[in-house]
């Protein structure tokens, strides 16, 4: 049987619209053409709303003078960043790297400079307002590179619509000659600069090419320094400079050229000058017309007349002639790292040593005579100078101390035996050392160390002098007569931690080699031989070879200590071992400036407070230093709270004349930086979560504390809290 079909009227409707055009496409064949298929769509990013953005620049060409670039804007994914117009805060610069000679001292001899950023885009700048009172300023008109801005023109910028685009330079580098002539050369490396901020972030690039060639290897390249050595100490937004507009080094350097000038101040901004100078800090000095020696710290007058003064810079504290903590060989270095040691800058020089380096020298052409090719009778090249200071520091790393006999005399002093040895082993003998330097003995230094009122820092400290010595083995004998061993010595960690000095020659006019020299001779080198210190725990009358000493907490990095402020720190400067002297009960020490007229000598509060580490707000004020970053000293580890539920810390009361009060652990730890600024609101939220700000003593406090602020501020939010 058949089967029925019931359709209704829309079901009808259908099948008729459908059969209506298959007869139609039957028909004859269509008449009509299909579409072609439209371009794919550009997978971007706007502008206004990446939180990533990198420049690239891909190619640049001269024609007549006139300078186009093409370049990529790309978010940290690779992905397309669209949208950039002129009207974006994107400004561009040239520059030209110019081999630069002039006439030496001799007049038949031509002085060779090497080859040096010339920018084309400068302006002259006259003196602005001078401020009052301040010392080391001569003003005069000076000329200062710059860039253009791209708003200016609205034909320069050209925008492909996939994250490419297209800037053609405003000025003509064939036609330079106001405020100053620069003479273009088609074979000379050209550096073309952009810098593009954005209300989230910034963005810098640069390209070197050869216009004769269009060659972007194998080129003329003055790429001296990374930025990478920079941050060994700065961190990296501490160095987005200009307002947060420049943060690549190769800009700056094809900037801050040699015919550039701070006019309120008068003083050079050119790269090389300016860097040297800046981080000689308060160890710069100069002569003035009696011969006597003045402080000639760096300064530049900024917008609205303020005065940026680099007195204040501790990096690198001492020697400041160690060139090889910024200028960093080897592999993966910049192309031209090793220039430094080629004679040819005196901005480097007199950057460091100003105008007049000694009240012996009239002249400033320091590579005349400093040079490692025809060098004056006895002074040797910048190089060997150099090389005569860091030479102690190199040698001491290869000494060593060796400690024995560990014990107590028949008084129950602790006694021991010392030898200071050369790289091969052998005990230096006694002319050699520093009669003055001392050992520190310390005990629960797997802890805190021994609390001040137990045995001060110095009690503990036992100069050679107060020992006694063999001649025939050449070692010391020291006692500790001043303070004596806790009745619970067994079974605590102890250390003895060398800060024994040896004597070295200085380098000089005629010095041919630095060695070990009698210490009773004037003007000796006193460097300190880096050694770990020794680690032992006690029993009963000496060392308990059977048991392994404990370590103390990891806090911080030593090695960020020693990458800034590279050998010596301040004293006792073998290594990062200030909190053995510096425990946190400490006295306090008297400081009209501070609030109360009394602060801590703490090594937290030295570390966090004092002006060489608050540069951000107490310093310079140049931002370059970034004190609330806690990973430019601590580890991961080293900002965890409530691991030293028993320690307490001495302040002084701020406003009650700096009388003595005894702090928690934690909350002390946070006083370091925030003393000065609590609020009543925060005093009762401490104490609220056990913590003690008003303890009459450290017994007090023991008993009192009960901190319950790692609960809350882990180290992830403490980092968060402070920048990070």
């Amino acid at each position: 049987m058949m089967k029925r079909f019931n359709f209704n009227t829309a079901t009808k409707a259908m099948l008729g619209a459908g059969l209506l055009s298959l007869l139609l496409t039957g028909c004859g064949g269509s008449d009509g053409k299909d579409g072609e298929d439209g371009k794919p769509g550009v997978v971007g990013v706007n502008i206004n709303s990446t939180s990533t953005l990198k420049a690239k620049f891909t190619n640049a060409t001269v024609d007549a003078g006139k300078v186009t670039v093409d370049f990529t804007l790309e978010n940290a994914n690779g992905v397309a960043v669209l949208g950039l117009t002129k009207d974006h805060d994107l400004r561009f610069g040239i520059a030209q790297l110019t081999h630069v000679t002039e006439a030496a001292d001799d007049p038949a001899k031509t002085a060779d400079r090497g080859y040096q950023w010339q920018a084309y885009i400068n302006a002259k700048k006259e003196p602005g307002t001078i401020p009052s009172g301040v010392d080391n300023l001569n003003p005069s008109t000076q000329y200062q590179a710059n860039v253009e801005t791209a708003s200016k023109c609205d034909t320069c910028l050209v925008d492909h619509g996939d994250g490419s685009y297209s800037y053609t330079y405003q000025t003509n580098i064939a036609n330079v000659t106001e405020p100053l002539t620069v003479t273009y050369s088609a074979d000379a490396t050209q550096r073309a600069t952009m810098e593009l901020e954005l209300p989230q972030l910034a963005a810098n690039a640069h390209f070197d090419w050869q216009p004769s060639t269009g060659k972007t290897e194998g080129i003329q390249t003055r790429n001296v320094v990374s930025i990478k050595a920079c941050y060994t100490c700065h961190q990296p937004e501490s160095l987005e400079l200009h307002g947060g507009r420049r943060i690549d080094i190769e800009n700056c350097a094809s900037c801050h050229t040699a015919t550039s000038g701070d006019p309120e101040s008068g003083n050079s901004i050119e790269f090389t000058y300016m860097i040297h100078a800046i981080h000689k800090g308060g160890e710069r000095h100069t002569y003035d017309e009696t011969g006597a020696e003045v402080p000639a710290p760096y300064k530049i007058v900024g917008y609205g007349g303020k005065v940026i003064d680099y007195g204040k810079v501790g990096f690198p504290l001492k020697p400041a002639a160690d060139c090889s903590a910024c200028h960093v060989e080897g592999a993966g270095a910049p192309a031209n790292a090793d220039l430094f040691k080629a004679d040819l800058s005196n901005q480097a020089c007199i950057g460091c040593h100003t105008e007049k380096p000694s009240a012996h020298h009239s002249s400033t052409d320091c590579t005349s005579c400093h040079n490692a090719t025809e060098p004056y009778g006895g002074t040797g090249s910048a190089a060997k100078r150099h090389g005569d200071v860091l030479k102690a520091y190199s040698d001491t790393q290869a000494m060593g101390i060796k400690f024995s006999n560990v014990g107590v005399n028949g008084t129950g002093k602790i006694t021991f035996d010392v030898q200071v040895v050369d790289k091969d082993g052998n005990a230096i003998e006694n002319k050699y050392l520093n009669q003055s330097s001392r050992v520190i003995v310390a005990w629960d230094s797997d802890k805190d160390y021994p609390s001040y009122a137990d045995a001060s820092y110095s009690n503990r400290r036992i100069a050679l002098s107060e020992g006694t010595y063999n001649e025939a083995t050449k070692t010391y004998t020291l006692t500790g007569t001043k303070f004596n061993l806790p009745a619970d010595a067994n079974g605590k960690t102890f250390e003895l931690w060398s800060t024994l000095e040896v004597c070295f020659n200085s380098g000089g006019y005629g010095v041919a080699e630095i060695v070990p020299t009698d210490c009773s001779l004037p003007n000796v080198r006193k460097v300190p031989v880096k050694e770990a210190p020794y680690h032992f725990v006690w029993k009963d009358n000496g060392v308990d070879s059977a048991v392994k000493a404990k370590t103390r907490r990891e806090i911080i990095d030593p090695t960020k200590c020693q990458g800034c402020h590279n050998q010596e720190i301040h004293h006792y400067d073998n290594g990062v071992n200030c909190q053995t002297c510096h425990t946190s009960d400490k006295t306090l020490k008297t400081d009209a400036a501070y609030p109360g007229g009394k602060i801590p000598t703490s090594f937290a509060w030295k570390a966090h407070e004092r002006e060489g580490h608050y540069l951000k707000y107490a310093g310079v004020q140049s931002g370059t230093v970034l004190k609330t970053d806690c990973s430019t000293c601590h580890t991961d580890k080293g900002i965890t709270l409530g691991r030293a539920p028993e320690r307490v810390w001495r302040y002084g009361d701020i406003t009650n004349g700096g009388a003595d009060i005894w702090v928690s652990s934690d909350a002390g730890a946070c006083l370091s930086c925030h003393q000065k600024y609590l609020s009543d609101a925060t005093k009762s939220h401490i104490e609220a979560n056990g913590g003690i700000l008003n303890g009459t003593s450290a017994a007090d406090v023991q008993t009192r504390a009960s901190e319950s602020c790692a609960t809350c501020h882990t180290p992830t939010q403490l980092r968060e809290a402070h920048g990070n």
